[in-house]
């Protein structure tokens, strides 16, 4: 089952951080599974992902969930005829569980193998169920997770890197928040639940490099901040202000460098992908922005935003139907990003 066309399966297998996932995809994009192996449990006690606790749950978990898909897709390996597997960026223990057993199915079975970037994978998020392997072109690109806010310009299938954050990531400011209110983990969606909640005045926060005329982010001075303003929480109503406070004011960055990054490429249109993506708000301040300027938005449904093996598939059969296979020597690279100032082949 060799020809390039929708009954073409791709599996997908993404273990960069502490979800073991899994998918079977075909080559229109649509999604025949999507199974998730969520570590929450096992990291929340900590406040936070061990990495090696994270590599060792991995290794149990990753055959039993590459099975589920499979299993869920109503395919076998022989109705394979991709492997991608995420190599980048990511943990390292945790990169090479999933890797090791992508490399080591494809092998068995002569089946070809793609390693792919995990942050570029976000963005083939959007492509997921639309029915082509195609991307919105030209677009900016919003990549928000918890280990990354990158801006990108894509056009016909190569990115070029705008902007990033200069310490932390918008994910793990949100996370860092929760920490310090006493939320929770992972902090991301217990801030949104929150905020979501709250109707009230808001703590006066600042906007780190709202004005800085670039396409650069900071969240480290707005998590600072907001430790000193949890200082007056006493209660749940206020620790709800405040967490309601910072999500707006993180999301007022997001939004507002998003739409510059629109106006100086002259692309209108824009894809939101990554954790972050999932945020009601920022969803809802992005519909609005993008349609009072007459952009088309593009923005996964929730369950392609987190990390996920559909997104890996997808992003691999592009690269494999562009560059054909990797070599059998490609290992994976915990430090690959998407910046450097040259062009992304996507």
């Amino acid at each position: 089952m060799n020809r390039m066309d929708g009954r073409f399966r791709i599996l997908g297998i993404e273990t960069s951080c502490d979800d073991t996932a899994a998918a079977v995809v075909d080559a229109d994009m649509c999604v025949h599974a999507n199974i998730v192996g969520s570590q929450e449990s096992v990291h929340k006690v900590h406040g936070g992902v061990v990495p090696e606790l994270a590599s060792r749950r991995h290794s149990e978990n990753i055959l039993p969930v590459i099975d589920a898909a499979l299993s869920e897709a109503g395919v076998t390996l022989a109705d394979i005829g991709l492997v991608a597997v995420t190599r980048g960026p990511g943990l390292v223990g945790s990169l090479l569980v999933g890797f090791m057993a992508a490399k080591g199915l494809a092998r068995g079975r002569e089946l070809p193998l793609v390693g792919v970037n995990h942050v570029a994978a976000h963005l083939w998020a959007a492509a997921l169920d639309s029915g082509s392997a195609t991307l919105p072109s030209p677009s900016v690109c919003l990549i928000v997770s918890g280990g990354h806010t990158d801006l990108l310009h894509y056009s016909e299938g190569t990115a070029r890197h705008l902007g990033g954050t200069r310490d932390d990531a918008a994910g793990e400011a949100f996370d860092k928040v929760a920490r310090i209110l006493g939320l929770g983990f992972p902090g991301g969606p217990i801030i949104d639940r929150m905020a979501s909640g709250y109707t009230g005045g808001r703590v006066d926060l600042p906007r780190p490099m709202l004005s800085s005329g670039d396409l650069d982010f900071s969240f480290s001075g707005l998590k600072t901040a907001v430790a000193l303003s949890a200082r007056e929480v006493t209660d749940q109503r206020s620790a709800a202000q405040l967490a309601a406070s910072f999500q707006e004011a993180a999301v007022d960055v997001l939004v507002h460098k998003t739409m510059l990054a629109a106006e100086q490429t002259g692309a209108n249109r824009v894809i939101a992908a990554g954790g972050v993506a999932a945020n009601s708000h920022l969803r809802q301040r992005l519909e609005a922005e993008t349609r009072s300027r007459g952009y088309t938005l593009h923005i996964p449904p929730i369950h392609y935003c987190t990390d996920n093996a559909a997104m890996v598939a997808a992003a691999g059969y592009r690269r494999y139907r562009e560059h054909g296979s990797d070599r059998w020597d490609i290992d994976v690279d915990p430090a690959l990003g998407v910046r450097g100032g040259g062009e992304i082949h996507l």
